[in-house]
């Protein structure tokens, strides 16, 4: 027969259930609902901007500040204060007790708040993916791409969930053999086979799909996003002829395509165009110029001859212009 656990053993093992579980849940803090990030309209400039000790346009502060760690707005008289205010429910800066390095938000002065929100605050590495901005750099809220669940600034998250569903290759197969990969990582932008996305570093969670072999991050099947491969728009890949690669042409480095470009857009630079892909056209224009300065000596000749034709001098015989 086991021991029976005592109570003491159970309170020992449940706290650290209740830590596992929470630190599993670190990674998942949704941004959008937590009070550090949520929306603030400034008293003096009516900006709107991220919840923030100081507004980022004019540096006010407002008159009744909101704690990013619980989000109120008013102390209770009730509540575990450091400081404390028996009978006045408190407001504004007297609720106050510190500000966030991280989020720039102001930390109510209940104990909690003060000795948990600067561990667990959601914002602690809030740089944006695309222009590593942090949040003390831009004004607006933070937020989470969908797909690979980067943090993005106010001003790149349309633009970058626009494209971010792209692979870093030119086909669907794996990163690591010739087979089609039915696993995809949306941050190394990466596809696996069933084989190579297996990893010795990174273990698989029960009921969960398996993670990159990179970078760690949970993977998806390729069949349920909507990915799409690499183009370029330059260099052997932009569609310019074979007979492009000559001389006559600009060859694998793409500018012929770049000039075209420009003059059917209208560009003033389209004249570049001419010199690698209209030959014929200026032999044309060639052809055509000569046969008008021919025609043109002709019609002076003939006018040479009728003035000559007309002189008639007595005593001399009249002499033709010979053609």
């Amino acid at each position: 027969m086991p021991k029976k656990k005592t109570g003491a053993r159970k309170k020992a093992e449940n706290r650290k259930e209740r830590e596992k579980q929470t630190r599993a849940n670190k990674g998942f803090v949704d941004v959008a609902k937590s009070p550090c990030n949520s929306a603030m309209e400034c008293d003096k400039c009516q900006r709107r901007q991220k919840n923030r000790a100081f507004c980022y346009f004019c540096a006010n502060v407002q008159k009744l500040p909101q704690c990013g760690q619980c989000g109120k707005t008013k102390c209770m008289k009730s509540s575990d204060c450091v400081i404390k205010h028996p009978g006045i429910h408190a407001t504004g800066m007297g609720m106050v007790g510190a500000v966030c390095d991280f989020c720039e938000a102001w930390v109510c002065h209940g104990r909690k708040c003060l000795s948990t929100h600067a561990c667990t605050c959601p914002l602690m590495d809030a740089d944006c993916i695309e222009c590593e901005r942090c949040v003390w750099d831009h004004g607006g809220r933070v937020y989470r791409c969908s797909f690979c669940h980067n943090f993005l600034c106010e001003d790149d998250q349309f633009e970058h969930q626009a494209s971010c569903q792209v692979l870093e290759a030119e086909t669907y197969k794996c990163a690591s053999c010739n087979r089609l990969g039915q696993h995809s990582c949306l941050r190394c932008k990466a596809c696996f086979c069933d084989d190579h996305v297996k990893s010795k570093v990174f273990k698989q969670d029960k009921g969960k799909n398996p993670p990159c072999p990179k970078c760690g991050h949970e993977t998806q099947e390729t069949k349920d996003l909507s990915m799409s491969t690499r183009t370029t728009k330059f260099g052997r890949q932009s569609g310019a002829d074979e007979d492009s690669y000559g001389y006559g042409g600009y060859g694998a480095s793409g500018y012929d395509s770049y000039w075209k470009n420009v003059s059917s857009s209208g560009g003033g630079e389209g004249d570049q165009e001419d010199d690698g892909g209209d030959d014929d056209d200026d032999d044309d224009d060639e052809e055509e110029d000569e046969e008008e300065d021919e025609e043109e000596d002709d019609e002076e000749e003939k006018e040479v001859a009728d003035s000559l034709a007309g002189l008639k001098i007595e005593g001399t015989p009249v002499i033709e212009a010979v053609p």
